[in-house]
C-alpha cells in the first residue's frame, strides 16, 4: 500500500518533521519504515485500563520485530463501574464518541500508515474500533483482558455482587462487617470485570468480527499469555500493510451477523446492541435493530455467562475461549465462515487451524443439541411505549410477561433514593426517563437501582423500563434503551404514576395502557425539561447525539 507516511518524513522540505522525530531518539533507518500508531486506553482511573501500558510495550516490540516503526500514544476512558450510580455516568458513553475521535485525529494528524489499538473498560473498546473503521486504515484490536475473579466465602464473586450486596445491606439481608469484607476481595487485580459484562461481551465480539487475533479475548489481564496476544498483534500488523487489508474490508455484514450472533450465544451485554450499530455506521454499513432479532432467533443461547448465568470470563477461557463457540456455531452452519479476519485468513480456516481440547457435556459452553436456550438473549421489543425499539436481556429471567402500575421517576437519583426507602412494591413498573442520549444526557447505565432491586429481592418481581442503559452486570427483568426517548417527546415522556404497562418477551411487545387519545392530549401539555448542560463536552453530546435505536452516535449539523 502507498504508505501515509511518506508524505510527512520524505523529502527536503521534511527535514523539521525528522528532527521533530530523531528528538525522540528515532533514526533515519526508523523513518524509512512504516509508522505504526500504538494506542492505549491506559490510565489510573479503572482497573480495566491500569495494566494497558506495560500491554502496549509487548505490542510495540511486536511492531518493531515486524519491521515497522511503533508510536504509542493514549486516549482517555472512563471507569464505569466507578462512575456508576452518580453524575459521572453521565459521561460514560460520552467517551466512546471521544475515544474515536482521540484516535482519527492522532492518525490524521501524524499521518500514521496503521494501528494497533489497545483498551479495556467498556467504551473504549468500541471507541477504539469506531476509530479504526473511520480511519479505514490497515489497524488490528487486542483487548486487554479480564481480572480475575475474587473469592468470597468459598465462591466466585466480581463487582456485580457488590452492586447487590448494596441493596442486601439496605433490605437488612447483610450485615456491614459482610458487605466490607466482600467490598475488599472482589476486584482482587488489574483487568475488565470479570463476568460477561460489556467489556467481555465486546471483546468477544471483536473475535467475532474478525478485528482481532483468533483467541485473543479470554486469557487474563495480569497473565504471559495476555503479553504474548499483544505481542503477537503487533507483529500482526506487517501483513496487514503488505496486503493492503483495511477495516472495511473484514467488518462486512456478514461479519457484523456473526458480531450479533456470537453476543447472543454469550449471554453478552445489552450494551453490544448499542455499540454495533455504531461501529456499523462508521463503516458505512446498514445496521438495523431489526436484524438483531432476526439473527437472535436462530442463535442458540450457549455459554452459561454471569450475570444471567453462572460463570465468568476465566471459566471460558479455561475451556478454550470464545473460538469454542465460534466453532460450535460454524459447524452448526450458522456463523458466516466465509468473512475475512485480520490474519488475512476467512473465520472458517482460523478456527480449523486452532487446536481446542473441547468437551461436548463442557458446563461451561452446552452442546448446540442441549443449549441453554433454543434462542439468543438480546431481545428487540417494540409497542406504543417504544415506537422505535427497546432492549432487554432474557438471559437467566424466569418471567416472560410482565404487567404492573408504573411508578415514574424523571431521574436515576430519584429512582434510587425510592428504592433504598424500601418505596418500590412487587409488581410495579419502575419508570426511569429522561436519562436517554440527549435527555441525560449519555444514557447512563442503571447498575446501582437494578441491583438494589436484585439485592432486596426484587429482581423477578418488579420490572424496570427506561430510556437510559443497564450495565453489561445487570439482570432481571429490565428493559432500556426506550426510543423515542423522553426529551424528544417519546411516549415514555408521556407516562403518569399509576398507568398500566405490559411487557410479553414472547411476542416482543412493550406498551403503554392508555388510549390513542389520551396521550395526544397528554403530548399537548408536554414540555421537555431544561437541559442539564450549556455548555462543554455534554452539551455538544447532547446537541449531536441521535437515537438510541441508530447506536446514539453523534452526527455533524449539515449547513
Amino acid at each position: 500500500m502507498e504508505l501515509p507516511s511518506r508524505k510527512v518524513v520524505e523529502g527536503t522540505a521534511r527535514a523539521p518533521h525528522r528532527a521533530m522525530y530523531k528528538a525522540m531518539g528515532l533514526t533515519n533507518e526508523d523513518l524509512d519504515r512504516p509508522i505504526i500508531g500504538v494506542s492505549s486506553t491506559c490510565n489510573e482511573a479503572t482497573p480495566c485500563n491500569i495494566h494497558l501500558g506495560q500491554l502496549a510495550q509487548s505490542s510495540k516490540r511486536g511492531v518493531s520485530d515486524a519491521g515497522c516503526t511503533p508510536r504509542e500514544f493514549t486516549a482517555i476512558a472512563v471507569s464505569d463501574g466507578i462512575a456508576m450510580g452518580h453524575e459521572g455516568m453521565k459521561a460514560s458513553l460520552v467517551s466512546r464518541e471521544i475515544i474515536a475521535d482521540s484516535i482519527e485525529v492522532m492518525v490524521r494528524a501524524h499521518q500514521y500508515d496503521g494501528i494497533v489499538g489497545i483498551s479495556g473498560c467498556d467504551k473504549s473498546l468500541p471507541g477504539t474500533l469506531m476509530g479504526m473503521a473511520r480511519l479505514n486504515l490497515p489497524a488490528i484490536f487486542v483487548y486487554g483482558g479480564t481480572i480475575m475473579p475474587g473469592v468470597w466465602n468459598g465462591k466466585q464473586v466480581t463487582v456485580q455482587d457488590v452492586y447487590e450486596a448494596v441493596g442486601a445491606y439496605d433490605a437488612g439481608k447483610m450485615t456491614l462487617q459482610e458487605l466490607t469484607s466482600l467490598e475488599n476481595v472482589a476486584c482482587p487485580a488489574a483487568g475488565s470485570c470479570a463476568g460477561m459484562y460489556t467489556a467481555n461481551t465486546m471483546a468477544s465480539i471483536s473475535e467475532a468480527i474478525g478485528m482481532s487475533l483468533p483467541g485473543s479475548a479470554s486469557p487474563p489481564a495480569e497473565s504471559e499469555r495476555r503479553h504474548e496476544v499483544c505481542y503477537k498483534t503487533g507483529r500482526a500488523i506487517h501483513y496487514l500493510l503488505e496486503s493492503n487489508l483495511r477495516p472495511k474490508d473484514i467488518m462486512t455484514f456478514e461479519a457484523f451477523e456473526n458480531a450479533i450472533m456470537i453476543a447472543n450465544a454469550i449471554g453478552g451485554s445489552t450494551n453490544a446492541i448499542l455499540h454495533l450499530l455504531a461501529i456499523a455506521r462508521e463503516v458505512g454499513i446498514k445496521l438495523a435493530l431489526s436484524d438483531f432479532e432476526r439473527i437472535r432467533k436462530r442463535t442458540p443461547h450457549i455459554a452459561d455467562m454471569r450475570p444471567g448465568g453462572a460463570y465468568v470470563m476465566l471459566d471460558l477461557d479455561k475451556v478454550g475461549g470464545v473460538p469454542v463457540v465460534l466453532r460450535s456455531l460454524l459447524r452448526k452452519g450458522l456463523l458466516h465462515g466465509e468473512a475475512m479476519t485480520v490474519t488475512g485468513k476467512t473465520m472458517q480456516a482460523n478456527l480449523d487451524s486452532i487446536n481446542i481440547d473441547y468437551k461436548p457435556d463442557e458446563k461451561v459452553v452446552k452442546h448446540l443439541d442441549n443449549p441453554i436456550s433454543d434462542q439468543g438473549t438480546l431481545k428487540i421489543l417494540k409497542g406504543t411505549l417504544a415506537p422505535q425499539g427497546a432492549v432487554v436481556k432474557v438471559a437467566g429471567v424466569k418471567n416472560k410477561k410482565f404487567t404492573g402500575k408504573a411508578r415514574v421517576f424523571d431521574a436515576e437519583e430519584r429512582a434510587f433514593d425510592a428504592i433504598s426507602r424500601r418505596e418500590i412494591l412487587e409488581g410495579e413498573v419502575v419508570v426511569i426517563r429522561y436519562e436517554g442520549p440527549k435527555g441525560g444526557p449519555g444514557m447512563r447505565e442503571m447498575l446501582a437501582v437494578t441491583a438494589a432491586l436484585v439485592g432486596q429481592g426484587l429482581g423477578e418481581k418488579v420490572a424496570m423500563v427506561t430510556d437510559g442503559r443497564f450495565s453489561g452486570a445487570t439482570r432481571g427483568f429490565m428493559i432500556g434503551h426506550v426510543a423515542p426517548e423522553a426529551m424528544v417527546g417519546g411516549p415514555i415522556a408521556l407516562v403518569k404514576e399509576g398507568d398500566v404497562i405490559s411487557i410479553d418477551t414472547m411476542t416482543s411487545k412493550i406498551d403503554l395502557e392508555v388510549s390513542k387519545s389520551e396521550m395526544k392530549k397528554r403530548l399537548s401539555k408536554w414540555k421537555p425539561i431544561k437541559p442539564h448542560y450549556k455548555t462543554g463536552a455534554l452539551a455538544k453530546y447532547a446537541s449531536l447525539v441521535q437515537s438510541a435505536a441508530e447506536g446514539a452516535v453523534t452526527v455533524p449539523i449539515k449547513v
